[in-house]
C-alpha cells in the first residue's frame, strides 16, 4: 500500500519556478528519499503535500485520501519537521510541547520526556535562549510526540552537532521499526544514503529519477586500483566499460562498468601485489544527473 501518491504535481510561481509535473509514491513502512540541491524544489513539493500551499494542478493523496479535501484529518497522524523552525520566544521548551500535543487529544507527556532525555533537550529552558541547533531538537521532539504514522522531514539535520545527527538517525530508525513511514528530505546524500530504500531525486523543480538506493549503485561505475610488481602500460585495460585509466608508478587505477568477469580475467593474468574495488559513493552517482547541460549561445 503507498501511504503517499503524488501525481503530476505542478506549482507556479508566476514566471519564477516551483515544481513542475511531480509524481511518485511512498510505500507504507519504507523510509523514502527526497534528494535535490537547495532550491530545486523539495519544500515546495512537501508543503503542496502537506496543503500549506494549493498546487496549481496535479494531485496528491496521504493515506489513500486527497490532501486538501482531508488535510485536518491526515494531519492528525504526520509528524512533520520543517527546514526552518520558528517558534513563540517566551515560553518554555515544555509549554510549547505541552501546546502541541494538545492537538493530538492523546497524552503525550511520557513520550515527550523520552525523546527530550534521546535529544539532550533542556525541557525548562525558553525558547528564545536556545542555539539553533536546540530549536531544530524542538522540532524533532514536536514532530515526533504524538507517534505519528508517517513522518515527514525537510532538511531536518541542519543545526545538528555530528553526535545528535548520530542520535537523531537511530530514533528515525527506530520510528520505522515500530511502523512509521518516512519521507526525508536532504541535499546531504551521505545521510540519505544511510537511512533510505528508495530516492527522488529532483533538479530544478522536476524529478529525474526514482530509484532504489541499490539500483543506483548496481548501474553504476565501479573504482578500479591494482597495484603490480612493474608499471603497467596505460593501453592494457583499454576494454569496452573501463574509462578514466590512470597511472601512477606500479599504481593502474580506472573506472569500470560491465561484466565484472572480463575485468578480472585480465587482472588475473597479470603478476599484482594489490587490489581493490571500490563501490562509488551516493556522491559520484548524484553528481551523474546533476552535470550541467551545455550552455545555449
Amino acid at each position: 500500500m503507498n501511504v503517499i501518491e503524488i501525481k503530476n504535481l505542478t506549482k507556479t510561481y508566476g514566471k519564477s519556478r516551483g515544481i513542475s509535473d511531480i509524481s511518485f509514491n511512498v510505500e507504507e513502512g519504507e523510509i523514502f528519499g527526497f534528494i535535490g540541491p537547495n532550491g530545486a524544489g523539495k519544500s515546495t513539493t512537501i508543503r503542496t503535500l502537506l496543503s500549506l500551499i494549493y498546487p496549481t494542478s496535479g494531485s496528491a493523496t496521504i493515506f489513500g485520501k486527497d490532501c486538501i479535501q482531508f488535510a485536518p484529518e491526515i494531519k492528525r497522524e504526520i509528524g512533520y519537521l520543517p527546514s526552518e523552525v520558528f517558534y513563540y520566544d517566551n515560553m518554555k521548551v515544555k509549554d510549547l510541547l505541552k501546546y502541541s500535543a494538545s492537538f493530538y487529544k492523546k497524552d503525550c507527556s511520557k513520550r515527550m520526556k523520552e525523546l527530550a532525555e534521546i535529544m539532550d533537550l533542556d525541557l525548562n529552558k525558553k525558547i528564545d535562549d536556545l542555539s539553533l541547533g536546540n530549536k531544530k531538537k524542538v522540532g524533532i521532539v514536536q514532530g515526533l510526540l504524538h507517534e505519528p504514522k508517517l513522518i515527514i522531514l525537510d532538511e531536518p539535520t541542519s543545526g545538528l552537532d555530528p553526535l545528535m545527527q548520530q542520535k537523531f538517525f537511530e530514533l528515525l530508525e527506530e520510528e520505522n521499526k515500530k511502523g512509521a513511514t518516512i519521507l526525508f528530505s536532504s541535499h546531504i546524500l551521505s545521510e540519505v544514503q544511510r537511512l533510505c530504500n528508495r530516492v527522488a531525486i529532483i533538479k530544478e523543480g522536476k524529478i529525474v529519477t526514482v530509484e532504489k538506493i541499490s539500483t543506483l549503485k548496481e548501474n553504476n561505475y565501479k573504482k578500479f586500483k591494482v597495484e603490480t610488481k612493474v608499471p603497467l602500460n596505460k593501453e592494457y585495460f583499454n576494454l569496452s566499460g573501463v574509462n578514466n585509466v590512470a597511472v601512477k608508478d606500479n599504481t593502474t587505477s580506472f573506472l569500470f562498468k560491465g561484466d565484472i568477469n572480463t575485468i578480472m580475467k585480465k587482472i588475473a593474468a597479470i603478476d599484482i601485489t594489490n587490489l581493490w574495488i571500490e563501490e562509488p559513493d551516493l556522491e559520484e552517482i548524484f553528481m551523474h544527473y546533476y552535470e550541467k547541460e551545455p550552455r545555449k549561445l
